[in-house]
């Protein structure tokens, strides 16, 4: 099981979405920013690295939303998703992935990983 960070970045009705790299499991595909779980650490404190790294900001305060399992069959994971109520920095492509703002009611016309689908059915239905 690969445990995984995820961050939602969320400014009036838009929410921050970057394009994994064509290399990366489920490579091409829009994904909301976060990152690996490394051993020892908690979901939090790899939330705020991964941010960090990936799209330079850092993050003041999160607040844990859901977690989701899902089965890729050649890959199992855990999304640990957050809200990320405060931070600091203008988010960026850090390693030069697409970037954008993405208006909530505009989620279904890109392509997500599945394991992403219970995060946009929860945006949508919070900010619609």
């Amino acid at each position: 099981m690969i445990h995984v960070a995820v961050g939602l970045l969320i400014n009036k009705r838009s929410v921050f979405i970057a394009r994994r790299h064509q290399t990366a499991h489920q490579g091409g595909l829009w994904e909301f920013p976060g990152g690996k779980v490394d051993k020892g650490e908690t979901a939090e404190v790899a939330l705020y690295r991964e941010l960090h790294e990936e799209i330079g900001i850092s993050v003041d305060h999160a607040e844990p939303i859901m977690q989701i399992k899902h089965d890729y069959k050649d890959k199992n994971v855990l999304l640990d998703v957050w809200q990320i109520e405060r931070y600091r920095g203008e988010p960026c492509g850090r390693e030069g992935q697409p970037i954008r703002w993405l208006a909530i009611d505009e989620l279904q016309t890109v392509l997500f990983p599945a394991a992403n689908q219970a995060i946009v059915e929860w945006l949508e239905k919070k900010f619609n």
